[in-house]
């Protein structure tokens, strides 16, 4: 049966690189791969009772992320249906081209730490179409973004969906994963950013903000602001709440959720349903994006169904022989990261090492979340937020590899080297 589970995932993770090709969904794949394999696993075996019992444990790990993914997402377009990004537009605007590069970059690299790397995208994206005209211009700029948001992403428990499941199985705690790999993210920013600012012209003319806003914003400033400040708090505390209760990670973004919840529903007591409506968490339930959660969790059973057939143990005996190396080989995972999915890769690199061997906060865990951030980054298809410049502004991906692929390399290889360089000079002798 190990032949006929690993040919069902070989299969299902081909086509779910060729989602742009296909036009199939990777979540509808990625379903059907974890239920094939665990379908062949079940047929093969003696002790179904067994497997069954491991199925719950394995669907039990990954309801973890899948359930802290549901409450981000919530929190992230409760956030959003009270036009509570509005602040960033209103801070980032310069007809200065350099200045706004920066500003763009460095707004992006925090905001995805918060948020995530996909919503960040999403959000300037929407910003850039409401400032700028020139098609290449905007194309450089979104370039930047992703970058950004892959690199701010990277250094944060909640930035990324990779590092989010680092930190979910215990390979990684905030404070070691900040410490460890901040500086290494900024440096992958800011090198692509200081090399596009000399790219660009000094001024550029903005669109008339006035034709540009379409209308009021549904929500008046003093709610704006506070569910825009409640919410970034809310995600801000969930690591708080872990080294405060000892509960996993999901419980406190569950909380902040369940918080937030209430404290919108007294904010809008007094309107009609109408009104209420679309600012209420029922309505931002609705319009979170279901199919990654399914893919997720289409993926990380599938790389389960992997673990309970006994691959992974044997092909990371293999994959230590071939590097040589754990820099390399992490190093090596992000360049992989840009061509097939970063989760499960770092899904089977999680069921293939254990703690055991390397334990919460060994360097290796700590080098694979800067890689398996940003290395996605060299390709447009390489990373969620690559993926969504490219299909919501149609950005060529031979374009992006020429004009954005090397910055995003150059950037990627020099935080991997400033991060190499800081653990050798921390740690002790």
């Amino acid at each position: 049966m190990t032949a006929i589970v690993v040919a069902i995932f070989v299969l299902g993770y081909l086509a779910i690189t060729l989602e742009h090709v296909t036009n199939v969904n990777k979540a509808a794949v990625a379903l059907l791969t974890a239920v094939l394999s665990w379908t062949a696993i079940v047929y093969g075996s003696e002790d179904t009772a067994h497997l069954h019992a491991e199925l719950g444990h394995h669907l039990s790990k990954a309801s973890e992320i899948l359930f802290f993914l549901l409450g981000a997402m919530t929190i992230v377009e409760l956030i959003d249906a009270h036009d509570g990004f509005q602040l960033i537009t209103e801070r980032i605007r310069s007809g200065n081209l350099r200045r706004l590069t920066w500003l763009l970059s460095s707004v992006t690299f925090v905001l995805s730490a918060i948020l995530d790397n996909l919503t960040t995208t999403i959000v300037m994206i929407s910003i850039l179409n409401k400032m700028i005209d020139d098609r290449k211009t905007k194309w450089l700029l979104l370039g930047l973004v992703v970058i950004s948001a892959n690199a701010g992403g990277a250094w944060s428990p909640i930035g990324d969906v990779t590092t989010t499941m680092l930190w979910i199985g215990g390979q990684i705690s905030p404070a070691a994963i900040v410490a460890s790999t901040l500086l290494a993210s900024l440096v992958c920013m800011v090198i692509p950013t200081f090399l596009v600012s000399r790219m660009l012209p000094a001024r550029i003319a903005l669109k008339d903000e006035a034709m540009e806003e379409g209308g009021e914003p549904l929500s008046p400033p003093f709610e704006r602001n506070l569910v825009f400040v409640l919410g970034v708090a809310s995600l801000l505390f969930v690591p708080v709440f872990k080294v405060l209760t000892g509960l996993p990670p999901y419980m406190g973004m569950l909380l902040s959720l369940g918080v937030m919840w209430v404290i919108t529903e007294f904010v809008h007591a007094d309107k009609d349903e109408a009104e209420k409506g679309p600012l209420s968490v029922n309505h931002a339930l609705r319009k979170i994006d279901t199919p990654s959660i399914l893919f997720f969790l289409g993926i990380l059973m599938s790389i389960a169904a992997l673990e309970a057939e006994g691959i992974l143990p044997r092909l990371a005996e293999r994959l230590d022989k071939a590097a040589g190396n754990l820099d390399v080989l992490a190093i090596g995972i992000g360049f992989l990261s840009s061509v097939f999915d970063n989760v499960p890769l770092v899904a089977a690199l999680q069921s293939m090492y254990t703690l055991e061997a390397y334990p919460t906060d060994h360097y290796f865990w700590q080098l694979l979340a800067y890689c398996a951030g940003t290395g996605g980054s060299c390709l447009i298809i390489g990373s969620a937020a690559g993926v969504a410049v490219m299909g919501m502004e149609k950005i060529d991906f031979f374009w992006y590899l020429k004009k954005i692929g090397w910055l995003a390399a150059i950037g990627y290889l020099a935080g991997a080297a400033v991060f190499l360089l800081q653990r050798n000079l921390t740690t002790p002798v």
